[in-house]
């Protein structure tokens, strides 16, 4: 059986950590482990996602609540509550409800304080990775066969009806995915007409009805290019020289976005070495399976721009498309021969040297999954034998995760985020009697995992923003900064900073705090709005620049409204507790950022979400920020309209629920400076409900005062949460509700314990009740 383990650093020599692997969780195959009734629950559990999987997508996250349950002998000792019709949801009725939410999700908190789960959804990370694998020689030592048998489960559960593979678990079939998915079933075994239900006849069927591979995106040609199914003449021009630009250069490094630099940073020194793994038996089979003219007939230079439509969310402009060939032309022929070759090299070492440090401050983690296998397939072109590909290889485990649909890779881990929101929750619930044990956990982890110290050297020659104070989006040892996960963990230190230290544990130094404050300070743009990662501010012509087709606005760093909203509230709360600490910076900066909920409100009221989906997502999170800067209902005509909107869409059955079809809002430019979003709101289909909505939208209004002037929706929302909640406390698993990217949804499983407990403790402390 499988089996989680938390903060375990092993015996690799060549892995390392900032706090003792705090927050780190691992998968382990023990083929000991678990009685006869126990696997045959996981199995059971697995049976249930296969036959149902078409109805709802995202697993349950199953395998590690049933470990934690068994582990801590967990038994629902709160009796369950349901609301009648035309019954009155009573103090007593909300509050049991919501004591059960909590202890069943207090019962799923890991040994060093954090909440572990799933953060995945995505079905272009798994692929990559064994491909990187199977060129390097690694697959069957890293991944043996029990892992490989998890991970064709996983690809089995998520292919379409149509037989191909979408960007995510919930999208329509597109290429980059089916191909991918595709060659990853080759390279684990399955024949051309293997898999469960003719999983690669019919995969591979889908793929040569839409045009074969050639029309496979940016990224995907490129990964064909190093496997030897594609040509490196049919790839866009990613010159390595690129690293080599002056700062003063409009297009430069570090004027990119950090997610899109740190993709084309090993893509570009791979692209500059022409690397192509050694052809072996099963790439010539490939080579047949996958296109639908002979491989040495295709005309690669003809086929670089071509994307299947399915895959073309981002069309390119006839410009764009002209610099990248130009540059091809221009530079390549040059490049490699004497004497410019000496500049490639060059170029080479440089790139080579990003790489090296951003491995070295991330504990060769890295920023995200996708970067994590690029890097690491650099590192053993440049030395096959060396330490920094073995660094690479004994951080793997971190981006493992096992389910009930399989093994997938995650995008890293939501270890942070999850547990300050999970903490938020429970602490308005205000039952620190019952859950003390649980709060002090939370917060020892939490005082563990804040970032000590910058990146190392001259980290502004390396394209790196200050991350000292901050809290990462996953672990300490990840180690980039992300503002609304600081301001989220910084919410949560104050609230336990004026709790009893015997029930919560010591308060954090307060010079740790200052260090938070001066992140979130540093990461507001001049409209007022701030930035996730690094200070937004390049000029908005680049992004035309972009070259994929998948995805948009992703070539420089934005502002966001979930980031601008968490950084509100916490320096609302930081004002109030420690009023002599850069009070001006700080009211000059809540003023700003309210004026950029303003300047940014869509007309019917809502606002765009872009990391969960989404018009309520994101407009919970402006009413929230508003709140928090003293806005009313009367007061602002931002929160009336806000209120209005989510008012308008609640359903019949009292809930909310919305579309990640929401999340594909297409831009219409206006000018290079301003861009409109013409998608409006799109409802699940058949109008269903989703709690992890509902919640949302419940807290968004309770923040606009609705329990003052009408508290009936409400009351409609808090009985549909209530009247869902599970016999254990659980909350059933529904759609995805994460999102990034704007197309690439992302599954948070935590989401349906934390929303509706959140709501179910707003609604009980601020809507008056019998």
């Amino acid at each position: 059986m499988w089996k989680l383990k938390i903060a375990d650093g092993g015996n690799n020599p060549y892995i390392y950590s900032t706090n003792n692997f705090v927050g780190r969780q691992i998968w382990e195959f023990d083929p000991d482990y678990g009685i006869p009734e126990e696997r045959a629950e996981v199995e059971a559990a697995r049976e249930n996602y296969w036959k149902n999987r078409f109805q709802v997508r995202p697993s349950s996250d199953l395998l590690w609540r049933m470990q934690f349950l068994k582990e801590k002998r967990f038994e629902q000792t709160i009796r369950q509550v349901k609301v009648e019709n035309e019954e009155e949801i009573t103090y007593e009725t909300a509050t049991t409800a919501m004591r059960r939410a909590a202890h069943f999700f207090s019962a799923l908190q890991a040994s060093d304080g954090h909440w572990p789960a799933e953060n995945a959804g995505p079905l272009f990370l798994l692929p990559p990775l064994v491909m990187c694998l199977y060129v390097t020689g690694h697959l069957e030592t890293v991944f043996p066969e029990e892992y490989s048998k998890e991970m064709l489960r996983f690809i089995y559960c998520h292919q379409n009806e149509d037989g191909g593979w979408g960007l995510h678990v919930e999208a329509h079939s597109n290429m980059y995915c089916t191909v991918l998915n595709y060659i990853c079933m080759r390279i684990l075994g399955e024949g051309p007409d293997g898999g469960k239900d003719n999983a690669c006849s019919r995969g591979r069927k889908w793929i040569l009805d839409h045009g074969g591979a050639v029309s496979i995106p940016t990224w995907g040609k490129a990964w064909l290019s190093i496997l030897g199914l594609f040509d490196w003449t049919g790839c866009k021009s990613m010159p390595p020289e690129f690293w080599l630009l002056p700062s003063f250069l409009p297009l430069q490094p570090a004027k990119m976005w950090c997610y899109f630099r740190l993709v084309y940073m090993p893509m570009s020194y791979l692209y500059g070495k022409r690397f192509v793994a050694p052809i072996s038996p099963l790439i010539i089979q490939l080579r047949e399976e996958l296109h639908t003219q002979p491989y040495n007939e295709i005309n690669w230079k003809k086929v670089r721009h071509l994307c299947a439509k399915e895959d073309l969310y981002f069309p390119h402009l006839l410009i764009q498309d002209l610099v990248w060939d130009s540059i091809y032309i221009f530079t390549e022929p040059f490049l490699t021969r004497w004497p410019f070759n000496k500049l490639r090299k060059k170029a080479l070492e440089i790139t080579m040297k990003h790489i090296h440090y951003e491995d070295e401050n991330s504990r060769y983690i890295d920023i995200a999954c996708v970067e994590k296998v690029l890097c690491m397939l650099a590192c053993w072109v440049e030395d096959p034998y060396g330490d920094y590909f073995k660094k690479h290889l004994a951080r793997l485990p971190d981006y493992i995760w096992v389910g009930e649909d399989g093994i997938k890779m995650q995008t890293f881990g939501s270890q942070l985020w999850d547990t300050s929101l999970g903490l938020e929750a429970l602490l308005a619930c205000k039952l620190t009697d019952e859950i003390g044990p649980t709060l002090m956990k939370g917060h020892d982890y939490l005082n563990k995992s804040q970032v000590s110290d910058n990146p190392s050297g001259d980290f502004r020659s390396m394209y790196r923003h200050i991350c000292k104070g901050s809290w990462t989006f996953s672990d300490q040892d990840q180690g980039w900064q992300v503002s609304d996960c600081t301001a989220e963990g910084l919410k949560c230190c104050l609230l336990l900073s004026v709790m009893p230290p015997e029930i919560v544990g010591g308060t954090i130094e307060h010079e740790r705090l200052y260090d938070a404050i001066n992140i979130l300070l540093s990461l507001q743009s001049k409209n007022g709005g701030i930035s996730a990662w690094e200070p937004a501010g390049t000029s908005k012509w680049l992004e035309l620049l972009n070259p994929s087709e998948l995805f948009e606005d992703v070539f420089i760093e934005q502002q966001y409204v979930e980031c601008t909203a968490s950084a509100i509230d916490a320096l609302v709360l930081f004002k109030k507790l420690h009023p002599g600490h850069r009070k001006q910076e700080i009211e000059d900066f809540i003023r700003k950022a309210v004026q950029y909920f303003e300047d940014v409100q869509r007309p019917d009221g809502s606002w765009y979400g872009n990391w969960g989906i989404c018009f309520t997502y994101a407009t919970w999170f402006a009413l929230r920020g508003l709140a928090a800067a003293g806005k009313t209902y009367h007061s602002c005509l931002a929160v009336r309209k806000a209120a209005n909107f989510l008012l308008k869409l609640q359903l019949d059955d009292g809930g909310w629920g919305e579309s990640y079809l929401s999340c594909l809002a297409k831009k219409k430019k206006v000018t290079l400076s301003l861009c409109l979003v013409t998608q409006k709101f799109t409802p699940l289909e058949g109008n269903r409900s989703n709690l992890v909505q509902t919640a949302w939208t419940l807290m968004g209004l309770i923040h606009s005062g609705q329990a003052e002037r009408d508290p009936k929706p409400l009351h409609r929302a808090a009985k549909l949460l209530i009247n869902s909640q599970n016999e254990d406390g659980d909350f059933p698993q529904q759609e995805i509700a994460g999102a990034s990217l704007r197309t690439c949804m992302i599954h948070y499983p935590n989401y349906r314990n934390i929303y509706p407990l959140w709501a179910l403790a707003e609604y009980r402390q601020q809507v008056p009740l019998p």
